[in-house]
């Protein structure tokens, strides 16, 4: 196989480095995870999972970067909706200001019906009935199935 400058940054390529970085950066995270007394001894730490993850990253970021086609051999889309990108951005934005002032639910609710309004979906029990009570739902098993603390926003901290 003949490398030129188009098949060395192909599509697959690119996001194989993107990838590999975000999981070294990640994998450089989990050395920051406090270990605890006995910690070395045990098989299974706060660790293991994000060190997993890590080393499954890189594995399959290196085999992608490996593997990669150029772009007219893999049948990639090059072109690309960055209006649709740009306003998504914005939205997970907004969500991680959102977050921290209405909560978990009214955001995270929110955030969907935009999502989906975005998307074209304009039916209103699509939008609804997929927004609020799914995030209520998944809200109750994590709070109270899990014992999981989500974020109750500031607003509602103040009333």
């Amino acid at each position: 196989m003949k490398l030129n400058s188009a098949s060395l940054l192909c599509r697959d390529r690119v996001g194989g480095l993107i990838f590999l970085i975000f999981c070294l950066t990640y994998g450089y995270q989990t050395t920051l995870i406090p270990s605890y007394p006995g910690d070395e001894y045990a098989p299974f730490t706060a660790r293991t999972l994000p060190w997993m993850l890590t080393s499954a990253g890189v594995l399959l970021s290196l085999l992608l970067i490996v593997t990669a086609q150029p772009n007219e051999k893999s049948g990639a889309t090059l072109d690309f909706d960055w209006r649709l990108l740009i306003t998504f951005i914005l939205l997970m934005t907004a969500y991680g200001f959102g977050l921290t002032w209405v909560g978990f639910i009214l955001a995270t609710s929110l955030f969907l019906l935009a999502g989906f309004w975005v998307l074209g979906e304009r039916r209103k029990s699509v939008l609804l009935g997929a927004s609020f009570p799914f995030v209520t739902a998944f809200w109750l098993l994590l709070t109270k199935g899990l014992d999981i603390y989500l974020e109750p926003g500031y607003l509602f901290l103040s009333l």
